[in-house]
């Protein structure tokens, strides 16, 4: 019985541990046929879905995204851009008021006219043969179930569906400006993300996605003048040509006038594609990386850009797989479609050929279509990760000197001293202003990473890196799971970080109080001003050029960082966040002392830097 009773516990904990590292999640498979009339603009389509509830919970209804619903007027959307067009950010140069538009919206959905408009409806969903109750909410459609979908089962939906390809106006739709035929993202009924946390049925309004991970097996059809380029591998390359398939291999001549291609995607949490009449296609290869396609419009002037970005997305591969984990797909595409850069599983669509933004949306590739965080919720941990990943990879690209994230840093103190920074914990759609929103998820989720750095040190940082890839790839992590990676990698408390930084709008602001001499010894204060503790380096410089790093770690993080360089590193007792003030000394006499510096790296954004240095003239 003894025996039996160790045997269990062990047992025991062992399955609450792993129950704890393997949070469940959903599951899906679509099959989808489509057709497109290339003189219409209309898409007809079926789906058929297998649907895992791996959940605790019975579902009794399951919702549907209807994305292009949003391109008509008077949308959420709609009205969402018109009414964020109205709000003055300032003047320019000239004293003309600057708007919070998104350019690429403004009112122009308001004025579509209904062959302009785009549109999806669900004619039909269908368990086990029988028409389920939908009840359409704008971009949202609820779906009834007649027999609710019980914890670690499965139920199989049949969709037929309909829709028109809009105008482009926001990341899909058709002719954009660079004469692309069909951007084709948000096209399908996407089965909504039920996760811990319930349905995340939001509305779309202009921001990010958020989707469950799943296969995909899709036959695309139309007019045969077509070239498609897609998320997924094409299965059916021999039949279709058109630059994939293998070198040497003949393909057939349509006997129709349509062709049909068969995309296959495993494990992605969304599935795009565009076409058009005018794509080229050339082909990169990195050492152990996925196979490069890179598809653009036949403009002979621009060919050598396009050229110019695959060469250098190739040299770029190695030094994101060695810095933040390697590409797991067979491949990747590089499509010219859309309104600018924009990022899917497998693929994105670039409006032209600039390599910052080609490596930009492909980091994408791991911190959305590999990590999968809740953009709506998170869209920090998303774009400001990606944003830090690539200027990384661009300054090792371009061989730049400097501080790699100043960008990043000054964007971040400009929406500070702008007055309109909301918490990082705003939901992406309900920020008051699209500054807001961009500043908070590029730049100062840019700068919760680099500044992690100089707290935990840049070389655990990077340890924490490739541990939040391995451990939550495909997982849907959150901002706790982030920081317990963090945490376990640094053997330090972060939850405070995190609280500051993300939760609140509270400023980092250090100042230089006083320095004198006490018994032959250098007395100096520092002031906390702001209202974010920090730990503190302090650097101080001689007479005779020797310096000295002074080190007061936070009481918070119980812990400190280990010594990255070769100055001399004095570390004093922890510094309590309750008080305002730090006297440390230094050995040397005051009159050695030729200059003080609150944070020689720069990586703690500190609003207010003019306090930060003080030089002496004896």
């Amino acid at each position: 019985m003894k025996k039996l009773l160790i045997a269990f516990s062990l047992f025991t904990v062992t399955y609450l541990a792993k129950a704890q590292a393997d949070r469940w999640q959903q599951k899906i498979s679509y099959k989808m046929d489509v057709k497109l009339d290339v003189n219409t603009n209309k898409l007809n389509g079926t789906q058929v879905i297998v649907y895992y509830n791996n959940s605790p919970d019975t579902l009794s209804r399951i919702y549907f995204h209807t994305y292009w619903n949003a391109f008509q007027p008077n949308s959420s959307m709609d009205v969402k851009s018109r009414e964020q067009g109205q709000v003055v950010l300032g003047q320019d140069r000239a004293g003309k008021d600057v708007l919070d538009w998104d350019r690429r919206v403004t009112d122009r959905i308001s004025k579509l006219q209904p062959n302009e408009i785009g549109y999806q409806r669900l004619s039909s969903v269908k368990v086990a043969g029988k028409n389920q109750r939908l009840k359409e909410h704008e971009t949202i459609v609820e779906v009834f179930l007649d027999k609710p979908i019980l914890p670690k089962s499965k139920t199989t939906l049949n969709v037929v569906f309909e829709a028109q390809v809009p105008i482009q106006i926001r990341r899909s739709g058709r002719d954009n400006a660079e004469g692309v035929r069909y951007s084709m993202s948000q096209w399908y009924p996407k089965v909504v993300e039920y996760d811990y946390q319930g349905w995340n049925a939001n509305p779309y309004i202009g921001r990010e996605f958020y989707g469950v991970w799943g296969d995909y097996s899709v036959n695309i059809t139309l007019d045969k003048n077509y070239m498609i380029a897609a998320t997924g591998t094409l299965q059916n390359a021999g039949q279709i040509g058109f630059g994939y398939a293998a070198q040497g291999v003949t393909t057939p001549k349509p006997a129709g006038s349509t062709l049909t291609w068969n995309f296959v995607a495993n494990n992605v949490h969304d599935f795009a594609w565009s076409a058009d009449n005018d794509y080229v296609m050339i082909k990169r290869q990195p050492k152990n990386g996925p196979l490069l396609y890179i598809v653009f419009k036949n403009v002979d002037s621009l060919r050598n850009r396009w050229e110019k970005m695959a060469d250098t997305v190739e040299l770029a591969y190695p030094i994101m797989a060695k810095t933040f984990g390697p590409y797991p797909y067979k491949n990747y595409t590089f499509i010219q479609a859309g309104d600018g850069g924009m990022e899917y599983p497998m693929a994105t669509f670039l409006k032209n050929a600039s390599i910052g933004t080609a490596i930009h949306e492909w980091m994408h590739s791991w911190y959305q279509m590999m990590l999968g965080t809740n953009e709506s919720l998170y869209p920090w941990m998303d774009e400001g990760f990606t944003n830090y990943a690539s200027e990384r990879i661009m300054t090792q690209l371009q061989n730049r000197t400097g501080f790699e994230q100043k960008s990043n840093y000054e964007s971040y103190y400009r929406l500070v001293k702008s007055g309109l920074e909301e918490p990082m914990t705003t939901h992406a759609d309900h920020y008051s202003t699209n500054y807001a929103y961009s500043n908070a998820s590029y730049s100062k989720g840019s700068v919760f990473m680099e500044q992690l750095g100089y707290i935990v040190g840049n070389k655990v940082r990077d340890n924490i890196l490739l541990d939040y890839y391995k451990q939550w790839r495909f997982k849907h992590p959150n901002p706790n799971d982030f920081i317990r990676v963090a945490e376990k990698a640094s053997g330090m408390e972060l939850d405070w970080y995190k609280e500051y930084w993300v939760n609140t709008t509270k400023t980092i602001d250090y100042a230089i109080d006083s320095l004198w001499d006490e018994n032959g010894k250098t007395k100096i204060r520092i002031r906390r001003v702001g209202e974010m503790p920090m730990p503190i380096d302090v650097e101080l410089t001689f007479k005779d050029g020797s310096k000295e790093l002074h080190y007061m770690p936070l009481n918070l993080m119980y812990g400190q960082k280990p010594v990255e360089n070769a100055i001399n590193r004095i570390t004093h007792d922890e510094w309590r966040w309750t008080h305002r003030t730090y006297v440390f000394e230094t050995s040397r006499k005051i009159f050695d002392v030729a200059e003080v510096n609150i944070d020689p790296s720069q990586q703690m954004a500190d609003v207010d830097k003019r306090n930060n240095a003080l030089k002496i003239q004896w």
